[in-house]
């Protein structure tokens, strides 16, 4: 075990030294050696003056993990007010032989199906209020999905499992700091932040991986609002006689990030209960509100079936991924099943099971989409049981047609047509041979169906919670096609069947109005839509969405992104960026959404393991935290209430040019959680 000795730490100081008098050989005409002179002394002193020496039980687990303080950046910021804590209520975990000296009741019958439920208690730190948690519970809920699922963060999403944590609110904000929050969107009556307790080259530019979620989300949650919902509409050309519809169905995507299978069937049985239930025509998918957004799954690391490389979709049905569950047999077979189906498209039934241990399930099936067919080119361990494997399909629109046409026809509904999805779908009905008569009545312009999607405080929960790559992306784009100023130029037809939301409302306004300008400015409508098309964006707006943003509202530059889910080499971001975000968050009226969309160290997300790595740790339940891994890259970022009642963000990014088990990497971060936890 080595450890950084103050050799290296000088070294490093000396390195950068010698890197700045590089740059600064051309400056060397009289007049500019004073300067020079200065910018020397400012760095010489620099690094003593800012550069903090790290923790002993942070640099003592960098050198376990074979990593230097060049490596990592950490920043570690106190917020708010002891009195005044924004934070959620900490989770005390205790071992289940102290159960019943505890006050707090922890039963939980199925940790998969049912969130926990428990008293509060008192925290004899600071006389603040405690949920208990058995430590039995937690491993249960994990060994329960770990078990049934080679991916327990698709299925826990897809399937919208609850965590362990209980559902009743758990914030401990006080009255007068949530009036502030009522009265104003930009001051409350707390102290935001006070100078770093730690800060340890935090204006380095790193790979942030999937802690670059937290951007997107909280920007998302800053201009559209925790409240905010998408709205997939549905219209149709022709006419309907009795339940027969004489011409097409036309999906109008909204960019909804969590269009799961079960939530497509709603929207399909609404149209059904609108009184089609055949149709002479096709159903056309109009997922125009994104343009140019589908990518190669297999360019980032050549993994294509994997659901955290599917791509965004302007009508993204179930994240495009399939699940697959088996159940062996005593043949030497296992039965197959599928959710979704997918119509006009061949799945096996069956597969060969092999003698292996269940470990070694996480696909070992070695999927293969073909033109027509799903192939399954490898056994099933037959010790797996029943087991859930999620399988990515290549393609975002031809997976929905498949899907959409399924879901159809299980309703008990005929399509005379096929299913087209694209994303202009104005040149499909204005090139296709139409018959005569009834089917060539023009689309009314107002939805026959409008399907409110979860909204966006449930949707960044499964973004930040379990780390869902494509929703973020979905979220990244909406704020390019939502933000108030573009709703006020490009306005999508907007009257529903249902009674409107305030937002829906606002929106047909808006459309009256565009309609009667259109009108009296004698403009002919050539959209599929009548009266103009539903505002679109692509990634280039979007992102430009998002640095407008960070530009008026934070004082360090825009980090460099390309998505919005952190899956990316190329996007950087500094600790300093992470740690300022996280600080304004904490002063804003929905940051009580975002805090609450974070895993809680030990306790569920992406950091349950927390307490694993390190049992003793004072972070456990008192953290709440978005991880990022890749290759040579780990972070942690979020919030951690310490000990004494104060508040801190803490931000700590590593990376390496040398091969890193990112695993290995984590007890860095840990310690980082516990340090602070303990202040």
């Amino acid at each position: 075990m080595r450890y950084p000795s103050k050799h290296r730490h000088y070294s490093t100081a000396a390195t950068k030294t010698t890197t700045l008098c590089r740059h600064l050989r051309p400056l060397n005409q009289p007049n500019k050696r004073l300067s020079r002179l200065a910018l020397l002394a400012a760095v010489i002193v620099a690094p003593i003056h800012a550069q903090a020496v790290l923790p002993a039980a942070i640099q003592k687990a960098l050198a376990r993990a074979d990593l230097t303080e060049a490596d990592i950046s950490i920043v570690i910021t106190p917020v708010g007010d002891k009195t005044t804590s924004r934070l959620p209520t900490p989770i005390q975990v205790i071992d289940s032989d102290e159960s019943d000296s505890q006050s707090a009741s922890t039963i939980v019958s199925d940790p998969v199906t049912n969130t926990s439920k428990a008293t509060s208690t008192s925290d004899p730190s600071h006389q603040s209020a405690l949920v208990t948690i058995e430590q039995r519970t937690i491993e249960k809920h994990e060994q329960k999905i770990h078990a049934y699922t080679d991916d327990p963060y698709t299925y826990q999403s897809v399937e919208s499992i609850p965590t362990v944590i209980p559902d009743e609110p758990q914030h401990t904000l006080n009255q007068n700091a949530k009036a502030q929050d009522t009265a104003s969107n930009n001051k409350t009556s707390i102290k935001i932040s006070f100078s770093p307790l730690l800060d340890h080259q935090s204006d380095i530019p790193r790979t942030p991986a999937s802690t670059m979620k937290l951007v997107p989300s909280f920007i998302a949650l800053d201009t559209l609002g925790a409240d905010f919902v998408w709205h997939t509409r549905v219209y149709h050309t022709g006419i309907v006689i009795g339940n027969r519809l004489h011409g097409d169905l036309i999906i109008q995507g909204s960019g909804d990030p969590k269009m799961t299978h079960e939530r497509l069937k709603q929207l399909l049985y609404k149209v059904k209960a609108s009184g089609i239930r055949h149709i002479d025509g096709d159903i056309i998918i109009d997922s125009a509100v994104f343009n140019n957004v589908s990518k190669d799954p297999a360019a980032f690391d050549n993994s294509p079936l994997r659901p955290y490389n599917a791509s965004p979709d302007g009508f993204l049905v179930n994240f495009s991924t399939i699940g697959i569950k088996t159940y062996p047999q005593d043949n030497g077979q296992a039965s197959v099943t599928y959710k979704p189906r997918l119509a006009n498209y061949q799945l096996p039934a069956t597969i060969n099971t092999r003698a292996a241990s269940c470990g070694q399930a996480s696909y070992s099936l070695a999927p293969q989409w073909q033109n027509t067919q799903l192939v399954l080119n490898a056994s099933l361990p037959e010790s797996c049981g029943e087991h859930v494997f999620y399988v990515a399909y290549p393609n975002a629109k031809e997976f929905a047609a498949h899907v959409i046409a399924a879901k159809w026809q299980a309703l008990g509904n005929t399509l005379s047509g096929q299913v087209i999805s694209q994303e202009a779908p104005d040149d499909v009905t204005k090139t296709k041979k139409r018959a005569h008569g009834l089917t060539a009545i023009a689309m009314s312009p107002l939805p026959m169906v409008s399907y409110p999607s979860l909204n966006l405080t449930e949707q960044i929960h499964d973004i930040n919670h379990f780390s869902n790559n494509v929703m973020a992306e979905q979220v990244a784009l909406s704020i390019g096609a939502y933000d108030k100023e573009r709703l006020t130029q490009s306005i999508p037809a907007s009257t529903t069947a249902t009674s409107p939301s305030s937002h829906e409302a606002s929106a047909s306004n808006e459309m009256d109005n565009k309609v009667a300008a259109d009108k009296s400015n004698g403009k002919k409508a050539d959209s599929l839509y009548q009266f103009g098309k539903p505002a679109t964006t692509d990634y280039p707006a979007a992102l430009q969405t998002i640095n407008q943003w960070w530009q008026t509202n934070l004082s360090t530059p825009p980090p460099h992104l390309t998505n919005g889910s952190g899956l990316c080499r190329e996007c950087t971001i500094t600790a300093a960026n992470l740690s300022e975000l996280l600080t304004y968050a904490y002063g804003r009226p929905n940051f009580e959404a975002y805090v609450d969309s974070l895993g809680v160290a030990g306790v569920s997300g992406t950091i349950a393991a927390h307490s694993d790595r390190l049992p003793k740790s004072a972070a456990t339940g008192r953290a709440w935290i978005k991880t990022g891994t890749l290759n040579n890259v780990t972070s942690m970022a979020g919030y951690v209430k310490g000990l004494s009642g104060q508040d801190y963000v803490v931000v700590g990014i590593i990376n390496t040019d040398q091969a890193l088990n990112p695993y290995a990497a984590r007890p860095v971060l840990d310690a980082m959680l516990d340090w602070t936890a303990q202040r």
